[in-house]
Parts: C-alpha cells; structure tokens; sequence
C-alpha cells in the first residue's frame, strides 16, 4: 500500500478546501457558511423540517444544531413553531429575511457543487458516493 495515500487525509484536505471556499461566498457577509449550509437544504425542502431532519444532513450533533439554529433565529432567518401533534417537536420556518437571500445562497452551493464535480463522469461519481457511504457506515 502507498503509505503517502490515507483516505482520511484527501478527506480532511477536501473538506478543509471546501470549508475556506464557503466561507469565501457571497453569502457569508449575510450568515455563516454553516447558516447558509442549512439555510440552503431548509429552503429545498418540499416537506416539514424539523432539527432531527438537520442533524442527520450534516451529520451534527444535536447541541451543534441547537446552536446554529438558535443563532439563525436570532439573526431572524429562521423561526421555530412547536407542532400541533408533539409539543416538543418544532418545525423549523424560513423567515421572509431569509428567502430574500434565497438566490444567492442555491447559487453558491449549486455553483460549488458543479465546481467540485466538474469533469467527473457519473459513473464516477457513483463509484464516489458508494465508497463514501461505506466509508461513513464504518465510521458510525
């Protein structure tokens, strides 16, 4: 085995890359990167979200998400509303602030999504996903 290549190392380079480039976007002047990470997938949603749904996107644990969402709330692009079903449960709302950004935040991930993948085949990008997924499982 090549003892330069460790698949730990090229994830943590990757994931380093892409944490510099999404605090470099457009939107950060608005909201963290982390905050336009969420605001992004809250905002593609066609159904409830609620903070579990969060967690399990990124991978957060729950204090982590408590703490974005409670400071999204703050800066007033969220709101969360206890549902009528579960008084513990809480739908997380975007606020009209927040779709005003609506534009600028799809087309900076979207753009960093085709920027990553950019002459990647899909075969490819399959193989990726698969190995990535096991990678996660056997990490879990």
């Amino acid at each position: 085995m090549d003892t330069s290549k460790h698949a730990a190392r090229y994830i943590n380079n990757l994931s380093n890359k892409l944490r510099r480039r999404i605090d470099a976007f457009a939107s950060r002047a608005i909201f963290s990167g982390s905050q336009g990470r969420v605001l992004h997938f809250v905002l593609a949603q066609s159904h409830d979200v609620f903070q579990k749904d969060i967690e399990e996107e990124f991978g957060l644990r729950p204090p982590t998400a408590t703490q974005i969402l409670k400071k999204m709330e703050q800066s007033g692009l969220i709101r969360r509303e206890v549902t009528a079903e579960d008084g513990r449960m809480k739908r997380i709302l975007v606020s009209e602030k927040a779709r005003q950004y609506q534009d600028i935040v799809i087309a900076d991930i979207t753009g960093l999504e085709k920027e990553l993948t950019r002459d990647i085949p899909q075969e490819e990008m399959a193989v990726f996903f698969k190995v990535i997924g096991k990678m996660m499982e056997n990490v879990s």
